[in-house]
């Protein structure tokens, strides 16, 4: 991800992403024994392998009809491509890489939403997000749209100048589209935790590619701040999933029948059911949840507010009122699956019971001592997480829920990068 991001050719954004999904195939399937794992990795490895073939057919195309790579050529070549025609110069080599450019480049942006499971190539990411492991669908959730988002961003930028009769940012916006009324209006009718994740993954992107395709000042830091705001959000639901299964080790949920889900070890919490009453096992860890959730539903005065707020007002700011209505509408139907998870955690009665498992081990000396019911000891003190995973949950909600009292140093990051960008080549 990192080679990704700092990337300046096509070449290398090319090797960075196979390199980077290489790493992701091998980490969904390293459960050989998992059935749904293998069948999910391999699925993810077909996939991948067709969106790459999309993105070396648009990066040969282009090195055919210009003789570069480089994402700062592009950036020459369409300028001198304008110059000639405002001069009504007879120059057909530049004429021509002005005119192909942004078919070329659509064929990488396929490509690209293949990667981030943007409408509409979405299909593979709910069967694979719920089929891998739950600690391996955190970095394949996470990782691969930060590093290939960041080069769209590149993508955008160095070819927002190209003077041609189609615009391929209009993809993004198809997509940006696509993505939002897919991503909530499918959400709701999902009933498995890690499926509706994938959903709402879907609607978040196609917020990230509306301030993508308006590409202003202001739009480049509300995705910016978008990005940022997203990744911790997703990676504390998902860091809190983990959680809640370790909580859970000793209960069995008497409402569903355990022994038709799959792969109970590697993701214990499979079905939102599951989380029914949680609330009263363990109150902080349904709390942080419930406070996700919120942020991902946009309520105010959580940072996810303030992220959606900023892409609306961008959009407005540009004239994109028709997106702005979608993205408004998308977001309040998007709150009622959000919101159905916090039901069913706080306001149903679990059903959960102590398995064997519990009666089976060595108690410990301390409970036999105090003449503790063992049932009552492990319903309040449950099974200990680790220092490391209470910390990360800790600060990543506090991110979340205190964002209204520090917003300026965030802000200021998401500015100052946005004017990196902009400011070299407004100058030139």
């Amino acid at each position: 991800s990192l080679l990704l991001i700092s990337s300046s050719d096509l070449i290398s954004v090319y090797l960075s992403i196979e390199l980077q999904s290489f790493g992701l195939y091998i980490l969904c399937t390293l459960y050989r024994n998992s059935e749904s794992s293998t069948s999910s990795g391999l699925t993810y490895f077909l996939l991948g392998g067709l969106s790459s073939c999309f993105i070396l057919l648009g990066i040969g195309l282009i090195y055919a009809n210009s003789g570069t790579t480089y994402l700062d050529s592009f950036y020459i070549i369409t300028n001198l491509s304008n110059l000639i025609k405002d001069n009504n110069l007879n120059y057909m080599m530049y004429n021509d890489i002005s005119t192909y450019i942004p078919y070329y480049l659509l064929l990488i942006t396929v490509g690209f939403l293949f990667k981030i499971s943007a409408a509409p190539f979405h299909f593979w990411s709910p069967d694979v997000y719920d089929g891998i492991p739950t600690i391996v669908t955190t970095f394949v959730a996470i990782m691969p749209k930060i590093s290939i988002l960041i080069i769209l961003l590149h993508l955008v930028h160095f070819s927002n100048n190209i003077s041609a009769d189609y615009s391929w940012t209009s993809s993004l916006l198809v997509s940006s589209i696509l993505s939002l009324i897919i991503g909530t209006v499918l959400g709701l009718t999902q009933f498995r935790i890690k499926r509706l994740f994938a959903y709402s993954t879907i609607s978040h992107v196609g917020f990230l590619l509306l301030a993508l395709s308006i590409n202003s000042v202001e739009s480049i830091q509300s995705f910016i701040f978008y990005l940022i705001q997203y990744s911790i959000s997703n990676l504390n639901a998902f860091f809190i999933l983990i959680a809640i299964g370790y909580t859970l080790y000793f209960y069995i949920n008497k409402s569903i029948d355990h022994n038709n889900l799959l792969d109970k070890n590697n993701s214990p919490i499979q079905l939102i059911n599951q989380l029914k009453g949680y609330f009263y096992i363990n109150p902080i860890l349904s709390i942080s949840l419930a406070i996700t959730l919120l942020s991902f539903a946009g309520i105010p005065p959580l940072v996810g507010f303030f992220a959606k707020l900023m892409v609306l007002s961008s959009a407005l700011q540009n004239g994109f009122i028709f997106l702005a209505l979608i993205g408004i509408l998308t977001s309040v139907i998007s709150a009622v699956y959000y919101l159905n998870v916090i039901k069913i955690m706080f306001f149903n009665n679990h059903s959960y019971v102590f398995s064997n498992k519990l009666f089976n081990l060595q108690i410990p000396a301390e409970i036999i001592k105090n003449k503790n019911d063992v049932e009552s000891f492990y319903l309040k003190s449950n099974i200990s997480l680790s220092n490391s995973l209470s910390v990360t949950i800790s600060i990543l909600t506090m991110f979340i829920l205190l964002f209204m009292f520090m917003p300026n140093q965030w802000l200021d990051i998401s500015n100052i990068l946005s004017f990196i960008l902009f400011t070299p080549y407004n100058i030139i």
